[in-house]
């Protein structure tokens, strides 16, 4: 039993670091799309405020992950394993073929999808947690693009009379800041779901480990109040070195097929990304930070021209986020029948 949990906290951890290579676009796509950073300096610089996140924010996120999808009667190893496969795969499969689609909402849907396999739909907590999810996946990128729209505006208004080169001088370093904030505001989100998923493992394990001596004492949890410090640490280290490694093929789709950028919109594209994270992670909502990136360069891209925006591409990725949550569950679904068969855990 002990083995079994530790080789799915393996696969946490790894699904930790496919989480910070797949969306490390969310991060870099916009300075490295503008040129303000070469692309080995920008994974550098996001991958280091992705890990500086775990000294701020709260745990609200992941607290909500381990009690607000899931019955607690329901939650096994097999589950959260078959819930982590279900995940990666699809992570893999949108990485491969360069769509920007959520790691958060692939999570959720895997874990979803194996605890229905365990117990039936009466295996979900059908209540405020599933609500603002399901309702982020629309509200998330129509704030952000929003917001984006609007900072775009207001720049454009209060620089109506600067050069195009003055602008470009101003918003280069800006930009970095903008950027900062985003890979912070990624981190307080996205790693805290991981966290919440390996807490839920602990604490369904708890009964085994309880007698354990050794380093493995150490995976003992009483209960999800209480998330040890070498989770948070390693799970935010994972994050990060998957965030320095990054997912060129969907930088390449969010930096330049989108819209096309400059450091003036990159700021504010970054910045109305970050402030709708930042608000999410606040109030306990795991939301996609995909699509709330994806959703502010739409949203700057379309203040010079709704014809600036490649809304083919931007229909394709819509498809995907609508698919992300059922394909992880039906894969981990699937998993999770399979693991049955040969563990009994």
């Amino acid at each position: 039993m002990i083995t079994y949990v530790v080789i799915i906290l393996l696969i946490a951890f790894a699904f930790d670091f496919i989480n910070g290579f797949h969306d490390s676009a969310n991060s870099i796509a916009t300075i490295v799309g503008t040129r303000v950073l070469s692309p080995f300096a920008a994974v550098l610089w996001a991958a280091t405020f992705n890990f500086a996140a775990v000294f701020f924010g709260s745990q609200a996120v992941a607290k909500a992950v381990s009690t607000g999808f899931v019955a607690a009667n329901m939650v096994s190893p097999n589950v959260i394993c078959a819930g982590l496969i279900g995940a990666v795969i699809w992570n893999l499969i949108t990485w491969y073929f360069g769509i920007p689609s959520s790691s958060s909402h692939a999570l959720i849907g895997g874990y979803a999808g194996a605890a229905v396999a365990k117990g039936g739909f009466s295996a979900l907590l059908w209540g405020r947690k599933w609500i603002e999810t399901l309702s982020a996946i629309v509200l998330s990128p129509l704030f952000g693009m929003l917001i984006g729209f609007a900072l775009m505006v207001l720049v454009f208004n209060l620089f109506q009379k600067a050069t195009p080169r003055r602008i470009e001088k101003l918003f280069r370093p800006g930009q970095l800041l903008s950027s900062a904030w985003l890979s912070l505001a990624h981190g307080t989100n996205d790693a805290q779901k991981t966290i919440g998923i390996i807490v839920g493992l602990l604490v369904a394990s708890k009964d085994a480990i309880a007698k354990e001596t050794g380093w493995t004492r150490y995976l003992y949890v009483e209960s999800v109040d209480h998330i040890p410090a070498w989770v948070k640490i390693t799970a935010y280290s994972c994050i990060s070195l998957g965030t320095l490694f990054g997912g060129w093929r969907i930088v390449h789709t969010m930096g330049s097929r989108i819209t096309r950028l400059r450091p003036v919109s990159g700021f504010c594209a970054e910045t109305g990304g970050a402030i709708v994270i930042f608000t999410a992670s606040h109030f306990g909502i795991p939301i996609s930070t995909t699509h709330t990136i994806t959703g502010s360069i739409v949203g700057v891209g379309a203040t010079n021209r709704l014809s600036g925006v490649r809304w083919g591409l931007a229909r394709q990725i819509v498809w995907a986020w609508v698919l992300t949550i059922p394909m992880a569950g039906t894969i981990a679904a699937l998993s999770y029948l399979l693991l049955s068969a040969f563990v009994p855990f």
